[in-house]
């Protein structure tokens, strides 16, 4: 329970930075995707329920605030966050390389994801034009915000949720 408490305060802070204080510092209208960050970070360091519950909430907080399109970036999201969770128990929390390639890769398929279904079925076909203007400084302005907030959500979980990680161990880790 405690747990899923502060996810949900994690969720509610990292939804009004990005909401608030990334808006401001955007570049040429291009604003990293902290709830991306959190999301993959959760998924990665708790596994893939709580990546699908932090993602499944953070996506719906958006579709509340600023989609049109309800539930579809809950659902992309709530895939990612399982996604990343299925890495969980292959992989140190404390390394960085791992949750980089993660938040550039869920990045990107967040944006192909976006493109597709909100622009394709529209008949906007510049993918190039909006892979290169988009989704390339967007995954590269998420992946510079992973380096910052990663060491932040590990000290979180490692600090407040420590006592849920005892089953989740490490494959590698000989008990």
């Amino acid at each position: 329970m405690r747990s899923k408490v502060i996810i949900g305060i994690l969720i509610i802070v990292c939804f009004l930075l990005q909401c608030t204080v990334f808006d401001v510092i955007s570049i040429a209208g291009i604003t990293p995707n902290l709830l991306l960050v959190l999301c993959v970070s959760i998924g990665l360091m708790r596994g893939r329920k709580s990546g699908m519950f932090t993602g499944f909430f953070s996506g719906l907080l958006i579709d509340l605030f600023f989609d049109p399109l309800f539930g579809f970036n809950a659902l992309l999201y709530m895939y990612l966050g399982y996604f990343s969770g299925c890495f969980c128990k292959i992989y140190y929390d404390d390394d960085i390389k791992v949750p980089l390639l993660m938040a550039a890769g869920g990045d990107f398929l967040y944006g192909v994801g976006i493109y597709a279904l909100q622009f394709l079925l529209r008949g906007r076909l510049g993918f190039f034009t909006y892979l290169y203007r988009i989704m390339i400084p967007e995954m590269l302005y998420t992946v510079i915000i992973t380096l910052l907030f990663y060491r932040i959500f590990y000290a979180i979980n490692y600090r407040f949720m420590n006592t849920a990680m005892k089953e989740r161990d490490s494959y590698w880790v000989l008990k």
